[in-house]
């Protein structure tokens, strides 16, 4: 059988063809730092690594997400911080108000205080993220939530809380409407006295709980001043919402005489009374209704803005302190439990965090463990790779070079 030169040229460049072939594919396994460059070179493994990777990315998502409500959540704290600060400086500012020793015109620099209060309050209720949106505007939070009417200030925003996907099994809130912060009390709240448009100088110091199992604790009462009696005596009545007197120990409230600085005990509760009633003056209590924090101070900067000359004025200031008072405490209570709350959900983020990071690194490994390339292994066939190409290289030059007439 003859071979001619042709085929042994062929022979010899498919040899370093295919030794030179080799050698590139560990070249880019080492470029790339991977054992599966290409799905054929394992497919096993290549089929599990996309599914892997899958998962890898979706865990990044997830990560995005919890660091986009994280940021979300930081501000909305950092803002109701402030405003609990602003409410508690608007109840010192009160406190200081309730002085008898002040004049009108230091009432009235306490007023303009609280209108700063007020003004910052407002401010804050309308504050805006990155992004040029408003934080306590539920859905609609593109226009300012809080709005200055003729009536006061009026929440145009809705219920609504955005929710964000931070795993797969958790979607969190990442707000709070401005409802549920301004204008809202907490679950726990307790009781608010009013007084009526008194004409008397009686005021009021509570109502104080004294027992929340009492049958009758969460009704609404009141206690209406009648007329002077013959001898001079005031008398009162103690109804219920429906306008039923209360039955104490089987005595019903109604015609009882009346003494200055008497405490009164009825549903549960306890009142101080102080001041000389008014035939039809009235003082009213109720469980703690959703109130406007702007509202509430609304009506003591015009309540120190007004002048108090006669008892019954001065009566009516004080009582609208307590009730002031009284109000602050509940909206300070109710912006500190949905700050509690948020605090809570920062500390669910970086549990989910923790988790997250946890899971993400087990995807890791198993990726690596899949494709990743063990770079001692891929030197030595490097090297046997290039040995092999030297050596077809080297067998080609030979037998290229070899000619009969060398055996002549």
């Amino acid at each position: 059988m003859r071979i001619s030169t042709v085929t042994m040229f062929e022979s010899g460049l498919t040899s370093m063809n295919s030794q030179q072939g080799k050698l590139m594919h560990v070249e880019q396994q080492l470029a790339s730092g991977r054992r599966v460059v290409n799905p054929s070179d394992d497919p096993q493994a290549a089929s599990r690594a996309v599914g892997v990777s899958q998962s890898l990315a979706v865990s990044q998502q997830y990560a995005d997400a919890r660091i986009s409500a994280g940021n979300a959540l930081a501000q909305e704290e950092s803002v109701l911080n402030s405003v609990s600060d602003g409410i508690a400086s608007a109840k010192t500012l009160i406190i200081q108000a309730s002085s008898d020793t002040l004049s009108d015109a230091d009432r009235a620099s306490v007023a303009a205080s609280l209108k700063g209060i007020y003004e910052n309050l407002l401010g804050l209720a309308n504050t805006t993220n990155g992004n040029g949106t408003y934080l306590f505007g539920g859905y609609k939070d593109d226009a300012p939530p809080f709005v200055k009417e003729s009536g006061g200030v009026a929440y145009k925003g809705d219920l609504g809380v955005r929710e964000q996907q931070v795993d797969s099994s958790r979607k969190m809130p990442v707000g709070d409407s401005g409802k549920a912060i301004f204008e809202s009390v907490h679950n726990g709240a307790g009781y608010v006295a009013t007084a009526g448009a008194n004409n008397g100088s009686v005021t009021f110091t509570g109502p104080a709980r004294v027992d929340a199992a009492d049958p009758g604790y969460g009704d609404e009462y009141k206690i209406n001043f009648a007329d002077l009696d013959s001898d001079g005596v005031v008398t009162y009545s103690i109804v219920d919402g429906n306008d039923d007197p209360v039955d104490i120990a089987g005595v019903a409230q109604t015609d009882m005489t009346y003494t200055p600085g008497e405490t009164l005990s009825f549903g549960g509760l306890s009142i101080t009374l102080e001041g000389t009633p008014a035939a039809g003056d009235t003082i009213t209590m109720a469980k703690a209704e959703d109130k406007s924090i702007f509202s509430t101070l609304e009506s003591v900067i015009a309540a120190l803005d007004a002048p108090a000359e006669t008892d019954a004025q001065k009566a009516a200031r004080r009582n609208t302190m307590s009730t002031v008072s009284r109000e602050l405490d509940n909206s300070l209570d109710n912006v500190l439990t949905v700050r509690a709350s948020v605090g809570a959900r920062l500390n669910e983020l970086d549990v989910l965090d923790s988790v997250g990071g946890n899971r993400s690194l087990n995807y890791e490994s198993t990726l690596s463990d899949l494709v990743d390339l063990d770079y001692g292994r891929a030197i030595t066939d490097y090297k046997i790779r290039q040995i092999g190409l030297q050596a077809a290289q080297k067998v080609f030059t030979e037998i290229q070079g070899m000619s009969l007439f060398d055996r002549l």
